[in-house]
């Protein structure tokens, strides 16, 4: 019998651990799935089809039309006034038109801009993970700790009932007053409370997790370690520079600044000339009552020069000169703010890593004072039902802090790797 029993044991564990999803899964999970990074990849799909389309200006175009008509004379009439004999006639009409653009200067700069414009939708894409990646962890681990304080709001209750049952005792047998059990009844009411506002949060977390990784079958058994799954960098410079070549913010910047320039590049183009050559074939039958078969080819080359357009294209050229003149502010600003981002979340590294440590202590202290006061309390030495349930509010209080701190720890660390642009699949290896 104890053979069956512990081999169930053992069954029950392993399906536990096999239904467990690590962080490490959840994140795949969110890449692989994510509706907003989807959305993203499609832009950078679309990127590379406006550079297939721009490609198209350095390619001859070949056009083949027909018309096929049927015409009838009703009168015709010669000059003396006499009437003409009619032969009504039914044109067809075939045109091979082959065109080829030989001088454009907006061409090239118009295909260099979407050349970055697939660089741009690549950082974005980039930004867009970065934040996804977050998100999930900010949902994975708001969820091991909305379960964490659940869990722990169920043992303070637990707690809080056998001391309302102790206190029934003492009361009963004159060792305490009726205040003091009042005192551990209104204790385990506000016990009570927090449970249940623990397992809305537990309701609300859960509903986060869904919507940005995926359906979740057990929560009960995810953990997450203080941590993260990659390096963080060991210092402030590093991060800096590390920042400085793969923050998404920065790259952003400093292509759109370059995708301005040829703006301005292709605003100059439409006041410079431009140069197509032709080929058209056209095959005619039945042409008209005197002709019935023609066959012509025409070559054409077009010159043209836009002097004056009633001032667009100038307007249009200052107007790009403005946007590129924006875009350079924009990326010195982005240049400038960037250090300091780094620097705030080195910094809230710090300081959470700091007051984890410093939360670990109380919590230690306050379990020290909580047995302390309880095994007095229950000899009888002297302590009150007010001092039990102080302690026991301090000894809650630190360890949901602490539960609290170990998450917001975890988080700073991810932070940093977002602001300095390494949190993404290829760092994390998610791939």
């Amino acid at each position: 019998m104890k053979i069956i029993i512990t081999s169930l044991v053992l069954i029950i564990f392993n399906i536990n651990q096999v239904l467990a999803v690590t962080l490490k899964e959840a994140l795949r999970q969110a890449f692989d799935s994510n509706t907003e990074l989807n959305a993203e990849r499609e832009n950078l799909k679309i990127s590379k089809e406006e550079l297939n389309i721009s490609k198209s200006n350095y390619l001859p175009s070949f056009t083949i039309s027909g018309s096929k008509s049927r015409e009838e004379t009703n009168k015709l009439t010669n000059r003396d006034g006499s009437d003409a004999t009619i032969t009504n006639v039914d044109p067809e009409i075939k045109t091979l038109k082959v065109e080829q653009t030989l001088v454009d200067f907006g061409r090239s700069a118009d295909y260099k801009k979407n050349e970055i414009g697939i660089q741009i939708a690549e950082a974005k894409l980039l930004k867009k993970e970065q934040e996804i990646i977050y998100k999930a962890i900010e949902a994975y681990s708001g969820l091991v700790l909305a379960n964490k304080k659940l869990t722990i709001n169920q043992r303070n209750i637990n707690l809080l009932e056998r001391q309302v049952e102790t206190d029934s005792i003492r009361l009963e047998r004159g060792q305490i007053s009726i205040s003091d059990l009042a005192q551990s009844q209104s204790s385990l009411a506000g016990a009570q409370a927090q449970y249940i506002q623990a397992k809305n949060d537990l309701m609300t977390f859960q509903l986060s997790y869904e919507n940005v990784i995926g359906k979740i079958k057990d929560f009960s058994n995810l953990e997450i370690g203080l941590s993260s799954i990659s390096p963080v960098p060991t210092s402030l410079n590093v991060s800096i520079n590390l920042s400085k070549k793969n923050s998404p913010n920065l790259i952003i910047a400093k292509l759109e600044f370059d995708q301005s320039a040829k703006d301005v590049e292709i605003a100059k183009s439409d006041l410079t000339p431009s140069a197509d050559l032709s080929f058209e074939r056209t095959y005619s039958d039945d042409l008209s009552s005197t002709v019935d078969e023609r066959e012509k080819d025409v070559l054409k080359a077009t010159i043209t020069w836009p002097f004056f357009s009633g001032g667009k294209n100038r307007a249009t050229l200052n107007k790009n000169k403005n946007l590129r003149t924006r875009k350079e502010l924009l990326l010195k600003n982005t240049q400038t703010s960037n250090e300091t981002n780094v620097a705030s979340a080195w910094s809230n590294l710090q300081t959470s890593k700091s007051f984890l440590e410093s939360v670990r202590s109380q919590v230690k202290s306050a379990e020290i004072a909580y047995e302390g006061i309880t095994s007095d309390y229950e000899r009888g030495s002297g302590r009150t039902t007010l001092e039990v349930i102080q302690s026991n509010t301090l000894l809650l209080n630190s360890q949901l802090s602490l539960a609290s701190s170990e998450r917001n720890y975890l988080l700073a660390q991810y932070n940093l790797l977002k602001t300095i642009g390494l949190l993404n699949s290829n760092y994390l290896k998610l791939k």
